[in-house]
């Protein structure tokens, strides 16, 4: 999941990630010993409490010493999304925020953002009821900021982005969105994130892909059927593996 969301961004010119952790940093620097992903280079920024998805955007940008205009990224988003277009949008507006936006059946899990014709947003509605969202068009997790923003952003206590953050740039004219039909799946939850998968295993996102790790052990009486079978997992024999996705140290 990182290393796709991390290439997406390389792909678009990103040589550095700041990653905005809660715990275990750990981890992350044992599964990137070489401290890059993608051939991009990890940072890390991990806060001595919770601070919302704006006071986390805010501290990475102090820990990695930010002053100029920055790209911020949901880790938990599964995405297509062309981050370079974002950018020049932003820059031809003269932007101090944009986001980008996708549009989905349900609208009420999400923030919905209802624009004007040339793409000025014209509020920020963080899940609202089914029947009341104004536009089904919603946040996708994918902005391009100016430093301005950081100085929006009270330091030291949780802040939320969606609901103050974005509401406040809005009154001051200055928040702008781009329309984005790429694939998009919030992978937020164990569903979407096994939805995420069989995408990749049925080729929804080009061609399909062999989801058996080199080094996952598979007996050759088993059937895995439209599943990931990751690194260090193992399929016994005679078992029967169908949309599924089996973990490291699994048997």
């Amino acid at each position: 999941m990182l290393e796709h969301v991390v290439g997406g961004l390389a792909r678009h010119g990103v040589d550095t990630v700041v990653l905005a952790l809660g715990y275990r940093e750990d981890v992350f620097r044992a599964a990137y010993p070489s401290g890059t992903c993608a051939g991009v280079e990890l940072r890390y920024a991990v806060e001595p409490e919770p601070l919302d998805t704006a006071g986390a955007i805010r501290f990475a940008a102090e820990t990695a010493g930010v002053d100029g205009t920055f790209v911020a990224v949901n880790g938990d988003v599964f995405t297509d999304l062309d981050v370079g277009e974002l950018w020049r949008r932003h820059h031809e507006v003269g932007a101090e925020a944009t986001i980008a936006l996708t549009e989905v059946d349900d609208p009420s899990r999400f923030g919905v953002v209802p624009t004007d014709d040339d793409g000025r947003v014209l509020g920020f509605v963080e899940k609202p009821p089914p029947d009341e969202a104004p536009t089904r068009w919603i946040n996708a997790g994918t902005y391009v900021l100016e430093p301005s923003v950081l100085e929006r952003i009270e330091p030291g206590r949780r802040v939320s982005i969606e609901r103050e953050t974005f509401p406040a740039i809005v009154d001051d004219g200055g928040l702008w969105a781009v329309q984005s039909e790429a694939y998009w799946v919030d992978a937020g939850t164990p569903a979407t994130y096994l939805q995420i998968q069989l995408d990749l295993l049925d080729g929804v996102r080009g061609a399909p892909l062999d989801g058996v790790a080199a080094t996952a052990r598979i007996d050759p009486t088993a059937s895995v059927v439209r599943s990931v079978v990751m690194a260090g997992a193992e399929v016994m024999a005679d078992a029967r593996v169908r949309d599924s996705v089996v973990s490291p140290g699994a048997v």
